[in-house]
């Protein structure tokens, strides 16, 4: 038997943590476009040399802090976006600090100085691990409901 989903109007929050951090995203590009430029790393180039560009450390650690927001990226949006279907309000608080979290992490990289990235960074870790939890009672909560 299919289970019917009820999304409600709650989970607009959801949606809402999801779009700022887009612009998070678009915010971490433009800056390792202005590093792109500052330090003089040409495309198609994704990281500096260090044997060839005295700011390579700097600028690497700029990108490396928008690359690992990145990766992390679909698995942030798939357990918030289904966590959030039967917890909206749990899903969009960790998601809020998830994305601010990343802010920070992305700052703390972007210092020059990588391990300042988990100062206040290190946040986003437990707030996905939470969206994770999320995620996984809207599973068991679908297939329980097959069950009864």
């Amino acid at each position: 038997m299919a289970a019917v989903i009820d999304i409600s109007g709650e989970y607009g929050y959801v949606a809402l943590v999801l779009v700022l951090y887009i612009f998070l995203n678009v915010w971490m590009a433009i800056q390792v476009g202005k590093a792109r430029k500052r330090y003089k790393v040409p495309y198609p180039a994704l990281y500096a040399v260090e044997s060839e560009n005295k700011d390579a450390k700097i600028f690497n650690c700029i990108q490396r802090g928008h690359q690992n927001s990145i990766e992390f990226m679909p698995v942030f949006f798939v357990t918030l976006l289904l966590g959030g279907i039967r917890h909206p309000i749990l899903a969009s608080g960790l998601g809020t600090i998830y994305v601010v979290a990343r802010f920070f992490y992305f700052k703390g990289y972007a210092s020059g100085v990588p391990e300042n990235r988990l100062k206040i960074g290190r946040l986003n870790f437990l707030a996905l691990l939470g969206l994770v939890i999320c995620t996984a009672s809207f599973s068991v909560n679908l297939l329980l409901h097959d069950l009864i």
